[in-house]
């Protein structure tokens, strides 16, 4: 059984900075993408940031700049430093895991896909 625990999100004012954790536990192999998801109230999941084991990143439009993406595979564990949050960043932040072989003609999505129950961060003043 293959559990993400995410930690770290709550309210925090315009400008300010949190640090998103998630740790993976159970058996898994071959951990390949660890990501940051989010959905706000209304609109669908996005894409946040996301990080491959061959060290390569990607960050949503919105977010450059300003979160950055690290991981620890000794941990099976991968963070997000969200600074300058603005309001529009609110919203329930996902940790997603990709492991095993690609799936064929996807570039980001493998054979075993795993989500975290999701942590709320809330920017407001």
């Amino acid at each position: 059984q293959v559990q993400l625990v995410e930690s770290g999100g709550g309210l925090v004012q315009p400008g300010g900075s949190l640090r998103l954790s998630c740790v993976a536990s159970g058996t898994i192999f071959s951990i390949n993408l660890m990501a940051w998801y989010r959905q706000a109230p209304g609109k669908e999941r996005e894409l946040v940031a996301r990080t491959t084991s061959g060290g390569s990143t990607n960050y949503g439009d919105s977010v450059k700049g300003r979160f950055t993406i690290s991981r620890d595979n000794a941990k099976n564990a991968v963070y997000l430093q969200m600074n300058s949050l603005k309001p529009e960043d609110t919203a329930v932040y996902f940790c997603n895991v990709g492991a095993g072989p690609k799936l064929s003609g996807y570039n980001f999505r493998y054979k075993y896909t795993y989500w975290g129950q999701g942590t709320q961060v809330t920017v407001s003043s």
